[in-house]
């Protein structure tokens, strides 16, 4: 892989990101954000990866919740960080639907995220949580329709995130 192709994936899921917080900051789909006025904080043109991402996280969202919620212990998905909770949607999506993007390069850049757009406990909590997830999916716990009927997520206590203001993310 390319330098230049990996860091257009890089920004892709910065874009894809930042698209899925304006949906859920409005209220809108991110096909509705992508219909209208978007901003995005770089002046690139907006990636495909980066709509096929936004736009994947955002139709599987129900799905991912369900991951998100019974796999992260003592944190409701409504309690987490907006940040935190669009990076693990989009993660999942990745996971789960991108078969050229290995799990673990997923999780580097989605922690990076963390890093770069949410709280000082954001990269710890969405790598453990991703993690976790993946050793489920691993162990094919997981699937693209979320658990399988009969598991049992892995219940290790993770990291709690800090809420904060998401203004300015």
């Amino acid at each position: 892989m390319s330098s230049r192709r990996f860091l257009g994936r890089t920004l892709a899921r910065s874009q894809a990101l930042q698209l899925l917080f304006q949906a859920e900051a409005t209220d809108r789909t991110v096909a509705e954000v992508l219909n209208g006025a978007y901003a995005l904080s770089d002046e690139a043109p907006l990636d495909d990866f980066a709509r096929e991402l936004a736009l994947g996280a955002d139709a599987g969202r129900e799905t991912y919740d369900i991951i998100i919620s019974r796999s992260s212990t003592n944190w409701t998905i409504d309690r987490m960080p907006m940040v935190d909770r669009n990076l693990l949607r989009m993660a999942l999506f990745e996971m789960l639907e991108e078969d050229d993007v290995a799990v673990a390069v997923t999780i580097d850049e989605v922690v990076e995220l963390a890093k770069a757009y949410g709280t000082d406990e954001s990269p710890r909590f969405v790598n453990g949580l991703l993690g976790r997830i993946a050793e489920d999916l691993e162990h094919g716990v997981i699937g693209p329709q979320g658990y399988q009927d009969e598991a049992e997520p892995n219940d290790e206590p993770l990291a709690e995130p800090q809420v904060v203001s998401q203004a300015g993310a």
